[in-house]
This record gives structure tokens, sequence and C-alpha cells, in this order.
């Protein structure tokens, strides 16, 4: 279920993201990733809610059982007492009572049964539809390039304002102290992105 309502955790590189998708692609491009996303978003709320279809008809289901085990429970013919052999009797306890179906048994059963299958539905759907997005995306070799290429870019651009970040930190603890203390995050943070983006930032320099 909470796959459908996740939305991007960060809107600055939402907006990132937009701009490297109006700029560095094609429109045929851009139509191609938003049907995939269309796919995605699809397949995730059909999964939820069919996962919450199949919820409440499980717990309907159990309900009913419930139901028909306690109306058989009594008609049975249920002991009162038990004799010991030295004559002492003991009253046997009245299950009926606890056995006998409640409200608010009923909603605990179809609140659990309906957000469990709604969760393992959406998470499904998003997983098939991640799979469809996939191979519409594919499906053209020269546009998978170029989205390829521009989400490189994108990625760059992320680390670059990582490394920023991390410069001005070095600039706000000030001295060689601070700088010596944040050394090892800014060349790791500048090999991960030559790694991610690989020949694309041959050019690139981290700022001194």
């Amino acid at each position: 279920m909470f796959a459908l309502f996740r939305g991007h955790p960060n809107k600055d590189l939402a907006d990132l993201a937009e701009h490297h998708l109006q700029h560095d692609l094609q429109p045929e491009d851009r139509e191609r990733l938003r049907k995939a996303a269309s796919k995605v978003s699809t397949h995730t709320t059909i999964g939820t809610f069919l996962g919450l279809g199949l919820g409440i008809a499980l717990a309907w289901r159990i309900r009913q059982n419930r139901q028909q085990l306690f109306n058989a429970f009594k008609m049975m013919a249920k002991p009162v007492e038990v004799v010991f052999a030295n004559g002492r009797r003991e009253p046997v306890p009245d299950l009926e009572p606890l056995l006998r179906p409640t409200r608010w048994g009923d909603i605990a059963t179809y609140t659990v049964f309906g957000i469990g299958c709604s969760m393992l539905g959406g998470e499904t759907g998003l997983l098939t539809g991640s799979a469809a997005a996939t191979r519409t995306i594919t499906r053209d070799p020269e546009s998978r390039k170029r989205i390829e290429d521009a989400f490189r870019l994108f990625q760059i651009d992320v680390l670059k304002r990582q490394l920023e970040m991390l410069e001005r930190e070095v600039k706000e603890r000030g001295g060689a102290a601070g700088r010596k203390e944040t050394d090892s995050e800014f060349a790791s943070s500048w090999e991960k992105l030559k790694d991610q983006a690989g020949g694309m930032v041959s050019t690139l320099k981290p700022s001194e």
C-alpha cells in the first residue's frame, strides 16, 4: 500500500532531475520515460487494490470459518463437571464466551489482512511495473543510451553538490585541523563521483 503513496524524498533533487529531463533528452525520450513511469504507477495502483480485495476476501473467509466452528461447538454436548476417583467433583469452565466471535475481533481481522495484503500487492505491483518500465526504456538502443547518459550527468551534479557541501563544512570548521578532519570524506566522495560517472568526468576536477 505504501508504494502507491511513495514520493520523491528531496525536492531539490527532483528539480535537478527535471532539468536534465528537459535539456538532455529528446521529446521521444521524455515520452518513453513518461510511459515507463505510467506503467510503474498503474501496476502499483492495481496491485494495491487487488491486494486489498484479496485481504478482505481472506478476512471474510476466516470470519465465516470461525462462526461455523463456534456454531458446531455450541451444538455439541459438553461436560459440566469432572468426577475424580476419590469422589471429588470439579466444574468444567464454560468456553463458549471465549470462542464466540466478537465485533472487535472482526475489526482486527479485516484491518490486519486488509493492510497486509495491500502492502504485499502494492510492492508486487511496484516490482512488475519496474520490470515493464525497464522493457519500455531498453526497447530502443539509441534512446536507452541517451537516457543512460542523462542519468550519469544527473549523478555527476548530485555528487558535485555533495562535494560543495563538504567544502562548506571545511570552511565552517576552519584551519588545518578542520581541513584534516574532512579530507578523507572529500576524497571518498570524489572517488565515488569518478567511479559512478566513468569517462564523463575526465575533464572535471574538485574545486580548490
